[in-house]
């Protein structure tokens, strides 16, 4: 193996040899600590300056190990690599360099050519679950798979956004060598691999980082899950930079989605976090860093980070598709119209503007290239944060739902899939958790109490049939059914999908570097004209209705080709049809 200097500052354990370790631990608040290797010795740590303790022992790949804080608390480690069982349980001690990789050639995909499809490890049955299907996905269009969060989490059930032990792989999904082969899998087959990262918070369940690090955590500012996270402090912001790596360097995944990134409140953690990964990842090789962040911060784009999710986009064609206006979607079905013109003309539809309760949010889009931002119709917070995670295929019109999806795959923004909506899957999914006890019974209520403001679970006798997180039978119903696929129905929706990605692949995606924003317009209510320039000068133009009439619309030009109808009709080329979409595309003059 390769002997591995530790960094000075590293968070975890590093084999220097074939049997011999270095432990370390960030334990400020700690008056002692000492290793605890199972089945072997206890040793005392050095106390080193800035809360550090280290100690060098006899260990290899496998060694089972833990920490007890001032002889009373024994702990995993916080950047554990694997667990020998829970978050509450002894670490194992990983060789990062045992995997023999089958394509270390593999640069990634340029980040114009991606197609996203976002799934969940769990309900997939585990990554060698997932490996069976790679080749499906790559045929039908599919060009990256998104993991959700991947940390290790209390029980076996999860979303993954309670993660505590941010370095380990959660355990019931397959060990970090399976996790290795499903990524070297995928690469074999062109897949690039994204991985979920939560950097705003940890789980309620596991953290002992408060006994021993309490300057981890600033208790004077709030997130919805607690105390802010200390992004001031070096060992704060190495942690989570160095677990970036890890993601992107030891596991060769192509790109990091990074979770709700408005409740960071250090503005300066983003742009090191990036710049850090540019400059150690090798040259040429495609890695991309795509956010989530309501805060609609376009600053950030462009140059630091590849993109973001387009919450925005989602939520307009949403209640357009559905007349859903409670909770945030009251903010966009109000003068729908103006806000999907502006969505499609310029990405995000809040850019300073004020949302329901006067506050405003975003800086202004227009000028960012349509690929820095993430388009979908459905994902886990959109579909799981539905009291019964009603997909869309169960809430919406077919043919407006066709006309959203050629929207979905052939504008110029990034599209990203959840599982199983390129079949019709009407599986559920829901949010699940494994807690016990007190804490069980306070996320039941909670998940409850957060549709108390919407008119149909106004009473607490309806809020009860809302399905218990952590009853098994949540999870096993969110499992997209497989099994299915080959009715029609479902083959009529695959094939769709299949059809449009092919025209985006041969049609699209080569002229998509340098493309820009051109602006929309209304052509009526429900109903908008946009247009985008692409990198090689020819236009491509959007026609969509999603209204119940038909609208009136300036024909394309004679030298528009026509790429897609999402509805066969005998419509003058004036008239736009209810419920339907067009694309086409103009060569440059």
């Amino acid at each position: 193996m390769q002997n591995r200097p530790a960094r000075n500052g590293q968070h975890g354990p590093v084999l220097l040899d074939d049997s011999r370790a270095r432990f370390r631990l960030w334990a400020p608040d700690a008056q002692s600590v000492s290793l605890v290797i199972v089945g072997g010795d206890t040793l005392p740590m050095q106390a080193n300056e800035d809360g550090w303790y280290s100690v060098e022992a006899v260990a290899s790949a496998g060694t089972q190990y833990a920490f007890l804080i001032d002889d009373e608390l024994q702990v995993p480690d916080p950047a554990s690599r694997a667990q020998s069982a829970d978050i509450h349980d002894p670490s194992i001690l990983v060789d990062p360099d045992a995997y023999q990789w089958r394509n270390p050639r593999w640069q990634g995909r340029p980040w114009h050519e991606t197609v996203l499809y976002e799934l969940h490890v769990g309900t997939y049955g585990g990554y060698a679950e997932i490996e069976r299907r790679l080749q499906a996905l790559a045929d039908l269009g599919v060009t990256a798979i998104e993991l959700m969060p991947l940390a290790e989490f209390p029980g076996d059930r999860n979303w993954g956004y309670d993660g505590v032990l941010l370095y380990a792989p959660e355990a019931s999904y397959g060990t970090p060598e399976q996790l290795k082969h499903l990524i070297d899998t995928a690469h074999g087959l062109g897949l690039m691999v994204f991985i979920d990262v939560v950097y705003n918070h940890f789980g309620p369940d596991g953290n002992y980082l408060h006994r021993y690090a309490k300057h981890f955590f600033r208790h004077d500012q709030q997130t919805p899950w607690g105390d802010g996270i200390d992004f001031r402090r070096r060992e704060v912001r190495d942690f989570f930079i160095d677990n970036a790596l890890m993601w992107l360097m030891e596991y060769r995944f192509d790109g990091l989605r990074m979770d709700a990134v408005h409740a960071i409140p250090d503005r300066t953690f983003l742009p090191e976090l990036a710049e850090r990964v540019r400059a150690e990842v090798e040259p040429g090789r495609h890695v991309h860093l795509v956010l989530e962040n309501e805060d609609n911060r376009a600053s950030l784009l462009g140059k630091d980070f590849t993109a973001q999710w387009n919450d925005d986009g989602h939520n307009v064609l949403h209640t357009l598709l559905t007349d859903e206006s409670q909770g945030y979607y009251a903010d966009y079905h109000r003068d729908a119209t103006d806000k999907l013109i502006r969505f499609l003309g310029e990405g995000f539809v809040y850019q300073g503007h004020e949302n329901r309760r006067g506050e405003s949010r975003g800086e202004p889009s227009g000028h960012l290239s349509p690929t820095s931002f993430v388009l979908f119709l459905q994902n886990h917070d959109q579909t799981g944060n539905r009291a019964f995670g009603d997909r869309l295929i169960g809430l919406a019109d077919p043919d407006a739902l066709k006309a959203a999806t050629t929207v979905l795959l052939l504008s110029p923004m990034i599209p990203l899939l959840f599982m199983g909506e390129e079949w019709g899957a009407r599986e559920p999914f829901l949010f699940f958790t494994s807690h016990h006890g007190e804490l069980a019974d306070a996320v039941r209520e909670g998940r409850r109490g957060e549709f108390a403001e919407f008119s149909e679970f106004a009473d607490e006798q309806t809020r009860e049939r809302i399905p218990d997180p952590n009853a098994v039978e949540t999870f096993e119903s969110s499992k997209p059914d497989f099994s299915k696929m080959d009715n029609p129905e479902h083959r009529e929706w695959l094939e769709l999908y299949r059809q449009l990605l092919n025209i985006r692949h041969s049609e699209i995606v080569p002229r998509l570097e340098g493309s820009k924003f051109l602006g929309a317009q209304a052509l009526g209510e429900a109903a908008a004209l946009a247009r985008w320039r692409l990198g090689d000068g020819s236009e491509l133009r959007l026609e969509l209705n999603l209204s119940e009439v038909d609208v009136q619309l300036t024909p394309a030009s004679t030298n528009a080709r026509l790429l897609h109808a999402s509805r066969t009709t005998d419509s003058e080329a004036s008239t736009l049809p209810a419920r339907s979409a067009k694309m086409y595309l103009e060569a440059a003059q």
